[in-house]
């Protein structure tokens, strides 16, 4: 069976790949190569984490494109990762993420309809909880007060999976994604923001003057929960479900520069802000649902995983750090 991996060349994306040939499965992906940021690193994610797979560039805006894709490879089952990320830049940026999240997502949907896609999982985000719920965020609460497009965007995604599922019987996972860290991540987050500066000896702004938590994922357990809902589609009516994918151990942002610190060998300076707009102070994710449908059970924690990204970045970007 072919798995089509959207968003291949992305962080989770590429070790998604990467975990799947490890299975010894058929894998396809598809990537844009935008300039969010930097798209050589990009490749050079994909030249280390997954060179083998066969990732042809193709917007999602391109229908065309999409459906000869679709006709060429005939996929069975679909991992939907690609998509504008990022909170902030919804606030300048907005166009982007229609293009990309809405119209993207439903020319994804419409080819898994028409193609007889078997399962078909996408990523939402841990954002779409915004203000309406209360830690630790269970799938069964609100997600009707988003704190940006971004949020918006992908709380949207999962009521058109829903619907794909309810009108066509399309089999749909999504994922809430908790803010997912790890060597090859992205450039704009903080575990990589706050490692390269600190390395350089240059300033980091720390938000809300400190006083946030926030759920931080590593990567292998994101993975492994990824590949464990992809065998285990929904069988209910209609068949789509949506879990939670986060270590479900928040930690306070000072503690996690400290870690940070540490592994780098040096002190961070830091220049203390006001909130963000689009932020949320504390995220935390209740895995229960995931634990009981497929064993998720994420083990890494910080004091594991940071050094990881430290290292990584040091070894990387060197003096560029």
């Amino acid at each position: 069976m072919t798995l089509l991996v959207t968003g291949a060349a992305g962080f989770i994306g590429a070790y998604v790949c990467r975990a799947l040939r490890a299975q010894g499965q058929a894998v396809v992906g598809l990537d844009n190569y935008n300039d969010y940021y930097d798209p050589q690193l990009k490749r050079d994610r994909v030249a280390a984490l997954c060179p083998d797979v066969d990732i042809r560039a193709i917007d999602l805006g391109d229908r065309d494109g999409l459906a000869a894709l679709f006709d060429e490879v005939r996929p069975e089952r679909v991992i939907h990762l690609a998509a504008q990320a990022g909170v902030r830049y919804s606030l300048t940026h907005p166009h982007a993420y229609v293009d990309s999240n809405l119209a993207g997502f439903v020319n994804l949907l419409e080819l898994c309809r028409h193609r007889d896609v078997r399962h078909l999982v996408y990523a939402s985000s841990s954002s779409v909880y915004g203000d309406s719920a209360t830690p630790p965020f269970s799938e069964d609460q609100r997600i009707d007060q988003p704190r940006s497009l971004y949020a918006a965007t992908k709380a949207a995604n999962e009521l058109m999976a829903h619907t794909y599922a309810h009108l066509y019987g399309l089999h749909a996972t999504g994922l809430r994604f908790f803010t997912v860290y790890g060597p090859w991540g992205r450039p704009d987050m903080a575990p990589l923001l706050f490692s390269r500066a600190v390395l350089a000896g240059r300033p980091i702004e720390v938000f809300n003057h400190g006083k946030m938590r926030r759920d931080f994922t590593y990567i292998d357990d994101i993975v492994a929960g990824v590949l464990g809902a992809l065998a285990h589609p929904s069988e209910q009516d209609p068949p789509h479900r949506v879990f939670n994918l986060g270590n479900h151990t928040p930690v306070e942002l000072e503690r996690f520069i400290a870690v940070i610190e540490e592994a780098a060998g040096r002190n961070a300076e830091k220049v203390y802000k006001p909130m963000q707009p689009g932020d949320m102070i504390e995220t935390m994710a209740d895995t229960r649902r995931a634990q009981a449908a497929f064993g998720f059970e994420p083990s890494t924690a910080i004091e594991l995983g940071l050094p990881r990204v430290v290292d990584w970045c040091r070894g990387y970007f060197g003096e560029r750090a």
